[in-house]
């Protein structure tokens, strides 16, 4: 693909063709003029300073010429120049007034740094109406979210306050879930925020990462047991990867409470492992699975892959957000997969810095 002339290269051609053609304008014109004048019109020509009649002519003719010329020239980079600064402006102040939907027009003859000025304020302008879009999303979705158990905690203190409940270890279990919920969405904002603004930081160490995941597995062990999972673990006991435990931690339970949330009773299967020269934290489920193009999106937030079962069964929609955000931190990535038994196997893999580790013994 031929590369479109700069504006540089534009300006330097459009005076060079300029004074060019007046320089063939005013000296072989006017040696044209004078070649003629001498052989047919000689009485015409002037012995003194002051022209003749039509030497005047001829010298008003051409600097009518070299002005058209200047001026068509002017008019040609004006249009080239000018036109599309004009539409950078003109949008530049819609945007400021808040119309974000406004756009530059790319003129034809635009070229150039000027034509790429044009698309650069229009890519910036769509980003930044994209961006405002996702603002209002998430102020949206928050809202949702802290509305239900703040709507639950008022209603309840209410009533213990009126008289219309009476104290018990039920209720103020409740009143805890419903801090503890509000709780893990605040910090899961905070983890998202901190991914954003890229000071996510991570206090990494060579750990025994299966046990320290052993400690949410026990965690969730019996509300997935009463909801019918069958837990399995795969974790490779002999591993010491480079991240941060905490961290990792927050991902399993994040990762588990998605499963707890959305699967189908049935096989939970834990794994750890190493593969590819990459640590691998995944849980895999039996179903119902998700469609392929809804997998793409499902570590985004507030995308859920089946939102009546969402509405169903609750969630945030930030957890499997936070799993992506700490795969990255740790310079990894997040994906879903469908599994081999009719399910979905979510993971997390990071790069192996240090090989240097005892061998492997897997605990079943």
């Amino acid at each position: 693909m031929k590369r479109a002339p700069g504006l540089r290269s534009q300006i330097v051609q459009s005076l060079a063709v300029m004074a060019l053609g007046i320089i063939l304008i005013s000296v072989f014109g006017s040696y044209v003029f004078y070649a003629v004048a001498v052989t047919y019109l000689p009485g015409t020509i002037s012995e003194t300073w002051m022209p003749s009649r039509v030497e005047m002519v001829w010298i008003v003719g051409t600097i009518v010429a070299a002005l058209g010329m200047a001026v068509f020239v002017a008019i040609r980079l004006s249009r080239r120049l000018i036109t599309p600064l004009n539409s950078v402006a003109h949008s530049l102040r819609e945007v400021a007034q808040g119309r974000l939907d406004a756009r530059a027009r790319m003129d034809e003859r635009a070229m150039g740094e000027t034509a790429q000025l044009v698309r650069d304020f229009n890519a910036m302008a769509e980003r930044l109406q994209g961006m405002t879009r996702e603002r209002e999303f998430w102020n949206a979705a928050i809202a949702h979210e802290l509305r239900t158990p703040v709507t639950i905690l008022r209603g309840r203190l209410q009533g213990l306050a009126e008289g219309v409940f009476s104290p018990s270890n039920e209720i103020f279990e409740g009143l805890l879930r419903q801090v503890e919920g509000l709780s893990r969405l605040i910090e899961d904002l905070r983890v998202l925020s901190l991914k954003d603004s890229g000071h996510l930081e991570l206090q990494r160490d060579k750990v025994r990462l299966a046990e320290e995941l052993r400690t949410v597995i026990q965690v969730f062990a019996t509300a997935l047991s009463a909801r019918g999972f069958v837990l399995q673990q795969a974790l490779d006991t002999g591993l010491r990867p480079d991240c941060d435990p905490v961290r990792m931690r927050q991902a399993l339970m994040a990762l588990l409470e998605n499963a707890l949330q959305h699967a189908d009773p049935g096989i939970l299967t834990v794994r750890l492992e190493e593969s590819e020269g990459r640590y691998c934290l995944s849980v895999e489920d039996e179903g119902p699975g998700i469609a392929s193009e809804a997998a793409a999106d499902v570590f985004e937030a507030f995308r859920r892959g089946d939102p009546s079962r969402s509405r169903k069964h609750g969630g945030s929609g930030l957890g499997l957000a936070v799993v992506k955000a700490i795969a990255e931190a740790h310079g990894g990535h997040a994906v879903c997969r469908s599994s081999a038994r009719g399910g979905s196997s979510f993971a997390i893999s990071w790069p192996i810095r240090d090989r240097s580790k005892p061998r492997p013994e897997r605990d079943g």
